[in-house]
């Protein structure tokens, strides 16, 4: 008997809460962020012809129908939660059949476009928004410059500084030290523990702050805050979507070419790239911003050292 389509719909939105109502651990092994991810795909899947149980013959269809449309990436998700759908429902896994596998690499070589990557901030760029965001000082300038020099000299994610608390921040005579407790290199929240240091000049991230920390008087709860249109601060944290919208907004005020480039993922970027631009090793960069495959951490000094390790340089080199 074929299942109702509505009954399997409503099991979708559910597909893995269901099975954790009287289990917070099976809950608890998968982010909230990764469950939604999932639920939202296999919506996509339902709305496009998907049908749940599934076979090899529905999911080719589904693949081709959405090659031009959809990233090889995200259709590669796509099929995770189709299998976890599949698994956690009892049913065989139709993701396993090797035609899968093949169609979806041969959509990467036919419509494969190079990744968009948010600009990597530099040095000399991030003196220009911290010169400029100095000199206007309102309280929103205040946060920003926090914001943003603690966002690169960490190297921290946006779900990270949008979660970061004053609870978790040490200051001491070399610097600071940044406790995060949980991210997304640690699902299982042993803790990590990021220091920095006092910089001179505009970008010293210690001392911009302790300027926000100054201008809102609080030593408590969220460390960067939502500011409403009259300057004033609000109780929520800034969402990781608003943090993205800040870095855009500076770029722009800022002057900095191609602003639309920028989001919060060009601090870490533009750290791991500056530091690789300037031999830092693999290992410390890893180390400090909390980085466990080495491969992504690759593409950074690749980038940081397009020039200066450049062979044409020592070709010609008298």
């Amino acid at each position: 008997m074929v299942p109702n389509k509505t009954d399997i719909t409503l099991k979708n939105d559910v597909f893995l809460d269901k099975i954790a109502l009287d289990n917070v651990y099976i809950k608890a092994a998968t982010s909230d962020n990764t469950r939604k991810a999932y639920q939202q795909d296999i919506r996509h899947f339902m709305a496009n012809g998907g049908l749940l149980p599934s076979n090899t013959g529905n999911l080719l269809q589904y693949l081709q129908n959405q090659a031009g449309a959809l990233k090889s990436e995200t259709l590669q998700r796509r099929l995770t939660a189709i299998k976890h759908w599949h698994i956690y429902q009892g049913f065989a896994d139709p993701t396993l059949h090797p035609m899968i596998r093949k169609t979806l690499r041969g959509i990467a070589r036919i419509h494969g476009k190079p990744v968009e990557k948010a600009a990597a901030l530099s040095i000399h760029d991030l003196k220009t928004v911290a010169s400029f965001l100095h000199n206007r000082k309102s309280l929103r300038d205040h946060r920003d410059i926090a914001l943003i020099l603690i966002g690169f000299f960490g190297a921290f994610r946006r779900s990270e500084l949008a979660k970061l608390q004053w609870e978790q921040i040490q200051f001491l005579e070399e610097g600071m030290t940044i406790l995060i407790p949980r991210s997304k290199t640690d699902q299982t929240g042993e803790g990590q523990i990021c220091a920095i240091p006092y910089v001179k000049g505009d970008i010293c991230p210690v001392n911009a702050l302790q300027h926000w920390q100054q201008a809102v008087g609080l030593s408590s709860g969220p460390v960067f805050r939502a500011i409403n249109k009259h300057q004033q601060i609000q109780q929520d944290c800034l969402t990781p979507l608003s943090i993205n919208h800040i870095l855009k907004r500076v770029a722009r005020e800022a002057n900095l070419p191609d602003p639309d480039r920028y989001s919060a993922h060009s601090l870490r970027r533009g750290f791991a790239t500056m530091a690789s631009k300037k031999g830092v090793s693999l290992t410390a960069i890893m180390h400090h911003g909390r980085w466990r495959h080495e491969g992504t951490v690759y593409g950074y000094i690749e980038e940081g050292q397009r020039f200066t390790d450049n062979p044409i340089n020592k070709l010609l080199a008298e």
